[in-house]
């Protein structure tokens, strides 16, 4: 039983997690006619079919990625710069200004979308997918100077100051030396951030109304008619929509890891 029973709690810990995302998969190969049946007859191809050549959402995957990398570039350019400042310069309200940030990812989403959408049309960037990228960032800016800030604070401050004594200006120390070093970190904040941004629906579904210009959440959530529901469909497109995090978590993955565990083993 010893030997069994860490086996059995792996086995009920995946399928308590991958279970969900498992049926997901299977459903999206069942005939739609069939889907009132317990199991299906037969699997198909045809809502994979409808999904990507019936539909324009091959688009909105484009359209999400495009928005998701903007803001992922953005928050990694001016969190990691901001973060680099709290953990090693030394000036009044670094605190203060840690916890503001957080403060700020405290707002509920609802509470913002209406100063929000005023402020995008009064600049001309509602209902354009860079209109996006601020109101995103605004909520993974927070998380990614917290995640950031306490990975600089990890590294040697002996490290800053040899770069400093053999010449370098802050920003040049920031970008020879810590900046590599935090390559885990820059890489599992990363991966939050873009996740993030890639589920998002309320600000895509309020701040866009073009359908050529609608993001993956938004588009799965339209296939549903007044009459129809069509459930095949809507798994096979969030199986598609789910395909490309995978694919970044797996490529990145070692790094994730290091990144999530640093600082956890006492040297």
């Amino acid at each position: 039983m010893r030997r069994l029973g860490p086996w059995l709690a792996t086995v009920a810990f995946l399928t308590f997690f991958l279970g969900p995302f498992a049926w997901q998969v299977l459903t999206s190969f069942w005939p739609e006619t069939q889907l009132t049946q317990p199991l299906p007859d037969s699997l198909t191809l045809e809502n994979y079919a409808r999904v990507l050549w019936g539909r324009p959402f091959l688009r909105s995957v484009g359209n999400s990625l495009m928005v998701a990398t903007l803001t992922t570039l953005f928050c990694m350019v001016v969190g990691a710069t901001g973060a680099f400042a709290l953990a090693k310069l030394e000036f009044r309200g670094r605190g203060l200004l840690l916890g503001a940030a957080l403060a700020v990812s405290m707002f509920p989403p609802i509470a913002t979308v209406s100063p929000l959408y005023l402020i995008l049309r009064s600049v001309g960037l509602r209902n354009t997918l860079v209109g996006l990228v601020p109101p995103y960032a605004t909520f993974a800016l927070p998380l990614t100077l917290w995640i950031l800030t306490s990975f600089f604070r990890q590294l040697p401050d002996e490290l800053y100051r040899a770069a400093r004594v053999d010449g370098c200006t802050p920003f040049g120390a920031f970008r020879r030396v810590l900046l590599p070093l935090s390559a885990p970190g820059l890489a599992t904040t990363a991966i939050l951030v873009f996740i993030f941004s890639w589920n998002e629906f309320l600000y895509a579904l309020t701040f866009l109304s073009s359908p050529e210009k609608r993001t993956v959440p938004v588009a799965i959530s339209l296939f549903a008619t007044e009459y129809e529901q069509p459930w095949a469909e809507m798994a096979a497109a969030s199986v598609v929509a789910t395909l490309p995090l995978v694919a970044m978590t797996v490529l990145f993955q070692r790094r994730i890891v290091s990144g999530l565990t640093a600082g956890a083993v006492k040297e």
